[in-house]
């Protein structure tokens, strides 16, 4: 496989600009990716595949993103092109997010610029891909009239059929759910803008069913992908000068992969360890887990390989063993404390992040501050903090109130935002004066003197240009100072 140039390039102009407590209630609580890469277009520069031409944007958590690659990569073979101009397109898709309801309420509004477009181009093709394809399904074609394809997560392999289809005016859907769809034959068309970095998706679907969640329901059912496929992928990104891979799925702990003649099995510690073993240059990293199945053979696995990076993201959702019942998470808070001890005990020098909900249904004052001493506890680095909004068709909008005002909700919310800050100030504090090393993944967006990397404890580093080091380049950088949310520091020759 040939690995492409690719550029990012933010929608600014079309998305409206909220406040921070905004933008932090409504991240997923799956993989999540940062505020500024939403509704992001991807295109691949240099190369022409033909005349057509296909415009995509995403949104929602990294497993959409992926997904993005796995559509671009089957619209090449159809002799597309992408383009970041949307009037030239022939094919506008808009792969979604149901997990919160802004995201939802974005994607209308884009339909709606969509619109106005396709006046200027009308035989341009507009399709809604993923979970909001799933979740909504017909009234997708009924209520947005311009809409031509709606196809779920597990049937992107039938998007030139019904591209075919649309031929005769007739609209086409397709959101069959799948027990086998994995994708596991298809090369990504890699949409990073950094070649450095790139994301590999090793499962997909969700057995855990969390009151709150409607991926289960949007994604289906658990299933593993084949191992050696993901062993071959990294390979081939490495070989094609990429020198870390994150790990893909809704649960990543529970993947389990067994061979068509009953003579294989892998269990996710097993691939972590296939994987690091692909290059000692090549940083491994995964999300994301679920507390109940991340075992001491991963944390062993991780703390026996220098490549496998010591960042593990373990959702609590909430610090009230009350609460966590009504979620349906399947364990307590005190088990959930028992287990950050274990990672720390295994691995000293790891560093633990977190998911938390704010408000949910029928929380009490009492067990919201739970969750905030929480924090204190697991000292997490860094949390994806939201409160809780209904979801259609989740057990939790099914047989639970949601009877929390949102005034309280959003001051809950601050309160965790604020404990968030204050932990992670007080972290990177205790890494200043340290030396980590940093593998050098861009330039700075506030500096273009200045480079940025991570730790392998997933902190973003910034660190002024050095003549001896490139993009890609791993090096040894002496912590400065620190924000909440960033480290500075120096690079120092060895």
């Amino acid at each position: 496989m040939t690995i492409c140039h690719v550029k990012i390039i933010p929608l600014w102009f079309y998305l409206k600009i909220y406040m921070r407590t905004q933008e932090l209630i409504e991240r997923p609580h799956t993989v999540d990716v940062p505020e500024e890469m939403q509704g992001s277009v991807y295109f691949q520069q240099g190369i022409t595949y033909g005349s057509k031409k296909f415009y995509i944007e995403s949104y929602g958590c990294q497993m959409n993103f992926s997904d993005s690659e796995i559509v671009a990569s089957i619209l090449v073979k159809e002799g597309f092109g992408s383009t970041a101009d949307i009037f030239e397109a022939d094919l506008v898709l808009i792969n979604t997010c149901s997990v919160r309801e802004k995201a939802e309420d974005t994607i209308r509004k884009r339909l709606e610029y969509y619109k106005q477009v396709k006046k200027t181009n009308k035989n341009m093709l507009v399709g809604v891909l993923g979970c909001m394809a799933e979740r909504m399904k017909k009234a997708l074609l009924e209520e947005e009239k311009l809409v031509d394809l709606v196809v779920g997560p597990d049937a992107y392999r039938d998007l030139p059929n019904l591209i075919a289809g649309t031929a005769d005016g007739s609209r086409q859907i397709n959101v069959l759910l799948s027990r086998e769809e994995t994708y596991a034959d298809i090369s990504p068309v890699r949409l990073d803008s950094n070649g450095i970095s790139a994301f590999i998706s090793i499962m997909r679907g969700c057995n855990n069913m969390c009151s709150f969640c409607v991926v289960p329901f949007t994604r289906g059912r658990e299933r593993s992908r084949d191992a050696h496929s993901i062993v071959a992928e990294a390979k081939d990104l490495f070989e094609g000068g990429y020198r870390e891979v994150t790990l893909l799925g809704q649960n990543v702990d529970s993947y389990l992969w067994k061979s068509i003649d009953g003579t294989e099995m892998v269990n996710f510690a097993q691939l972590l360890e296939m994987v690091a073993l692909v290059s000692p240059l090549m940083r491994v990293r995964f999300s994301t887990s679920h507390p109940k199945d991340i075992t001491d053979d991963v944390l062993y696995t991780i703390a026996k390989y220098e490549n496998i990076c010591k960042y593990i993201h373990l959702p609590v959702q909430s610090g009230s063993s009350r609460i966590l019942e009504l979620m349906n998470r399947t364990y307590d808070a005190d088990w959930y404390r028992e287990k950050v001890k274990r990672v720390y005990e295994i691995i000293p020098e790891c560093a633990i992040s977190s998911d938390i909900i704010a408000g949910f249904c029928t929380e009490t004052e009492e067990e919201h501050q739970e969750s905030v001493a929480m924090i204190d506890f697991a000292q997490y680095t860094m949390s994806y903090m939201f409160f809780y909004s209904e979801r259609p068709g989740t057990p939790a909008a099914k047989k639970l109130k949601d009877d929390i005002p949102n005034e309280v909700k959003i001051r809950r919310l601050n309160e965790i935002i604020e404990k968030q800050r204050e932990v992670s100030l007080i972290s990177n504090k205790k890494d200043e004066g340290k030396i980590f090393k940093i593998l050098i993944d861009g330039i700075s967006k506030k500096s273009e003197s200045q480079m940025k990397g991570r730790t392998t404890q997933n902190k973003v580093v910034v660190f002024d240009i050095h003549p001896n080091y490139k993009i890609g380049d791993y090096a040894s950088v002496k912590i400065t100072g620190s924000t909440t949310a960033t480290l500075f520091g120096e690079i120092v020759q060895e």
